[in-house]
Order: C-alpha cells, then structure tokens, then sequence
C-alpha cells in the first residue's frame, strides 16, 4: 500500500501520451466519416450516423471516463481492484439473461434499454487492475505453485469460461497474453510462463476445433483461397482494399471497396480502408503513432516508484500492443482473422470509452514517475 507522501504528483502528467490520444481519436473520426458514409446512408438515409454516434456514445463518455480517472490517484484501485473484478464479472454473467443480446452470431453486449454495451471491454481494466494489485500482494506469486500459479490459472479458467461461451475467443485472447506479460515481469518461473503458454495453446486450439466457425477462419488462414467467396472472402477483400492504396492511396473518401465489397469496414476492417485511401503512408503515420504511445507507457512504467503503478503501466501497455497487433495483422492477412477492433480508430462506442477511461488512469500514474 502507500503512503501519505505517495499522494503528492510529482510533476504534471506526460503530455506526449495525451498527444498521441488525441491524435488517434482525431483521426479515428475522421477515417470513421469516410469509411461509415454510404452505410449510414444506406440504412439510415444519413451520412453522418455512425460519426454522430461514435461522438455522442463514444467520445462524449470517454471524456468523462478520462476526466474520473486521471483525477483519481491510482493506488485507489489496488484497495478496490478485487471489488471491480468482481462487478465487472457479474455484468459479463448478466448477458446470460434475457438483458443480454445478440449481433453478429455473438451475445457480447447488454441491453440496458436507454444504451446498449460490452462489459467484456471493461472486464479488460478490472482484470489489469487486479491481477497488478495481486502480484504486488505476495513476493511468492511468482515462484511458489499454491500461492502463486494456481489461483493465477483459476482466474484465468474462470473468465475464459466465460469469454468463450460469448464467443469472445479473441478478447480472452488479449487478456491471456496481458496477463502472461504481466506475470513475467512480476518474476515469475519461466517454467510457469511455459506451462500457461502451452496449456492455453491446446486448450483455444481444442476448442476451436470443436467450434465450426472458429475452426474456419484457421483453416482459411494456412489454406487461403480454397473458399474465394465464403470463409477467405473477408480478408481476400481486405488485401485488395490495402494493396490497390499503394503508396499514398486512392484518396480520402475514395475508397470503393467500403461500398459493398469488403465486411465491418467501419469496425474490424477500418484499417483495411485506411490503407486504401491513405496508402502506406497513411497507415505508416498511424502505426507510428500509435508505436509512440506505447513506447512511452512502457518506458514510464521504469520510473514508477510503486510496483502496482509498474505493473498498471505495463498491463494496459500490453493490452493495447497486443490488440493493435492482432488487427492490424489479422486484416493484413498475417494471422487468422480474430474480430479484434483497432483502438481509438475502428467504430464501437464502448471501445472508446474503455481506452480512454484507460489513458486516464495512464495519465494519473505518469503524474507520479520520477
């Protein structure tokens, strides 16, 4: 825990981080008014829609979410991170009932009739949050096999349960590979590192093999164009849509494939269509960007005094390296498509609000490195 003296910041909080925040969201809505205007006008004979939405439901209650946060002093949550895991899983098991819906084959969000959103998004700050004030609880975590590695796989098997019964193999996928990153800096065995590695390997491939849709899109990836207008059709139309942007692209707003070729291109997809009308320079600037502000995190996170602050940074640094990762890799045909959206950028209210709510507890923490 922390002292009196731990609640005085030591300087203002790293500007370069709300910088690079800013320009992301910037952008995001920008590409958002291209990529999302003939769908908005398609569905509800209006341009803007999804634009309007993505400000209203989106930015407007991300500034809150930063705003709460950044004031708050971040060893409040190693006090009330079990608590917050505990509510945001309740609200995972609340899709399970009649409140919960359906989009997309998935029942990933819930419907509280004035908004609808995904608790999963949220589940991804309670877990990082923990899971840093609970590596910091015991110097054993690390090494010793009751204390340390079971309850860690327990929790782990508890909210992969329940991911995967939503059909959220992708989410647990991110805070599978948060949660080994974070272990292994904590100081974990190697050879715990190794048997949570393999053992969650076999387990996703398992269940993947036994989930028809899932076992597609692997398959899809080592055997690409068996299946040219069924399960290789997504990322066939997201290759074309990048490789015909060349250089510096067809244009802004200019993209065809977003018309009524290429699926999601507003939400998964949004890269795909970045490529296309801004070309490798246009997606050579947002990965930059976006490089930066991962780069910073991580190096704040050496200059935090307090092991929780530390293992914060690193959790949420990891959480955004791995899902950036997984998008922009699965829409350029590197790994098996995942339904991973890309932050601060593809459509999605609830991602937005979660990642700004996290930059704000980022921004707090950054307040105090020496």
């Amino acid at each position: 825990m922390f002292s009196n003296m731990d609640l005085k910041p030591l300087k203002s909080p790293d500007y370069l981080i709300l910088f690079c925040t800013a320009l992301l969201i910037l952008f995001g809505l920008v590409m958002l008014s291209s990529a999302s205007a003939n769908l908005g006008k398609l569905r509800f004979d209006d341009n803007y829609f999804f634009l309007k939405h993505q400000l209203l439901y989106g930015l407007l209650p991300g500034l809150i979410g930063f705003a709460f946060t950044y004031r708050i002093f971040y060893g409040f949550y190693e006090k009330i991170a079990l608590p917050l895991l505990i509510v945001f899983i309740i609200l995972l098991l609340l899709l399970f009932t009649p409140l919960g819906i359906e989009s997309g084959g998935a029942g990933r969000w819930l419907d509280l009739n004035i908004f609808s959103f995904q608790p999963s998004e949220f589940l991804k700050i309670g877990f990082i949050l923990y899971l840093a004030a609970w590596l910091v609880g015991s110097r054993e975590r690390g090494d010793n096999w009751w204390r340390g590695f079971a309850p860690f796989i327990s929790i782990l098997f508890v909210i992969g349960a329940i991911l995967l019964k939503q059909s959220s193999t992708s989410t647990f996928a991110l805070l599978l590979g948060t949660a080994c990153i974070m272990y292994f800096v904590s100081g974990a065995k190697h050879s715990f590192l190794m048997s949570i590695v393999a053992t969650s390997l076999a387990g996703l491939l398992l269940i993947s093999y036994l989930t028809p849709y899932r076992w597609a899109r692997i398959m899809t990836y080592f055997r690409p164009g068996n299946n040219p207008e069924t399960s290789d059709y997504h990322i066939n139309q997201a290759l074309i849509a990048i490789g015909s942007g060349g250089a510096t692209g067809v244009g802004f707003g200019q993209s065809t494939t977003k018309i009524k070729y290429l699926p999601e291109p507003i939400g998964d997809s949004i890269f795909a269509i970045v490529g296309e009308e801004l070309g490798f320079l246009g997606t050579t600037m947002v990965i930059t960007v976006i490089f930066i502000l991962i780069f910073k995190i991580f190096m704040i996170s050496r200059k935090i005094p307090h092991k929780f602050g530390q293992l914060t940074l690193v959790g949420f640094g990891s959480l955004l390296s791995l899902q950036v990762f997984m998008n922009i890799a699965a829409i350029s045909g590197l790994i098996p498509l995942t339904g991973v959206s890309l932050p601060f950028i593809s459509y999605g209210g609830t991602g937005l609000v979660a990642y700004m709510t996290i930059i704000g507890i980022i921004a707090n923490i950054s307040k105090y490195a020496r």
